[in-house]
């Protein structure tokens, strides 16, 4: 090893990027336990993995407290996760079960946890925009502390709630932070073909939103970035904007073989990802790669045991399945 290649960290600082590191593994562990469950038919629905971008979601999730909103997308597991949501109820859920953070009847894509601040994934891409913004809007009437943080793929700036919702927290001065998780396609489809101009960053900055790009493959560099947007947010200073450029291991769901994606473009995204250059940087600040294993048999345990309770779980009572739906009575005869 050579000296500059020693990372001299603190206390403090090695703590935090351990926490890191076990952090990323849940979400990376989980989601292997996930694209298996769906292969032995246990998941009903699709399932949208995040394999790849763990360090988008544990990077800017360490900077937010735990009742600050979060609003994902469709691929959401990793961002629950790292806003504080617990594996056995986020199994549960997967698995249509009961004791599920949506009792079974959310599924994948629309996971929520209110108790750690997360409103909920949404299926419809740029939806959870708009949602964001009203979250925010609200908080501001109340004159509350929170801000809102909400992910998104750069493929939904090409859809109109894009432009509605950064206009909006513009215009407003909104507590608000947009995270674009860039990977590159958007479903089985290259983004830089569909989309105009110079992207995220540019569309952002047109409505003088502060934006920042960063590399998202390096948790360090995330977390560094949303510490940054955040402080100016919780100042009062409005909406800011982080492009982080990622990239995605696996196809658009789980049951993607992603033929589309050239093999030397994977090899070389396995080169980058997360977790592995943290574990390296931890090895050059003296982690051993005993520990290293340890954390990843700890979590790995923590996984198959909910796993395995998912399994054995009953599923909710059918009497329970229009309960939690909003009832507003015939709209021939309610609504007009």
């Amino acid at each position: 090893m050579s000296v500059a290649n020693v990372e001299n960290l603190s206390p403090d600082e090695l703590f935090r990027w351990r926490e890191f590191h076990r952090a990323m593994l849940r979400i990376r562990l989980f989601e292997d336990a996930a694209v298996r469950a769906l292969k032995e038919k246990l998941v009903p629905g699709p399932v949208h993995p995040s394999t790849g971008q763990e360090a988008v979601a544990v990077g800017v999730c360490a900077n937010l407290h735990k009742s600050d909103i979060l609003l994902s997308t469709h691929r959401g597991h990793g961002h629950t996760l790292a806003k504080g949501a617990d594996i056995l109820p986020m199994m549960l859920e997967l698995f249509g079960k009961q004791g599920g953070y949506c009792r079974g009847k959310g599924g994948s894509m629309h996971i929520a946890d209110f108790s750690v601040g997360m409103l909920g994934a949404n299926g419809v891409v740029a939806a959870n925009i708009v949602i964001a913004v009203g979250a925010a809007h609200a908080i501001k009437l109340r004159k509350s502390r929170e801000i809102v943080t909400c992910f998104f793929g750069e493929g939904a700036i090409n859809r109109g709630p894009f432009l509605e919702g950064l206009n909006w927290a513009r215009v407003f001065g909104l507590p608000v932070l947009f995270v674009c998780e860039d990977n590159s396609y958007s479903a089985s489809t290259r983004t830089q073909a569909m989309t105009a101009g110079e992207g995220a960053s540019a569309r952002a900055a047109s409505m003088d939103i502060p934006t920042a790009e960063v590399d998202g493959n390096d948790v360090v560099a995330v977390d560094q970035a949303a510490a940054r947007w955040l402080d100016e947010i919780r100042a009062g200073k409005g909406p800011r904007f982080l492009h982080a450029r990622t990239y995605r291991l696996t196809g658009h769901t789980a049951a993607d073989a992603a033929p589309y994606r050239p093999q030397s473009e994977l090899d070389e995204g396995l080169l980058r990802e997360p977790i592995r250059r943290l574990a390296a940087r931890l090895t050059n600040a003296g982690v051993t790669s005993e520990e290293l294993v340890a954390v990843a048999e700890n979590v790995g345990a923590e996984v198959e045991e909910a796993y395995a309770n998912a399994k054995l779980a009953p599923y909710p009572n059918v009497s329970v399945a229009f309960e939690d739906v909003q009832d507003i009575g015939d709209p021939r005869l309610e609504a007009f």
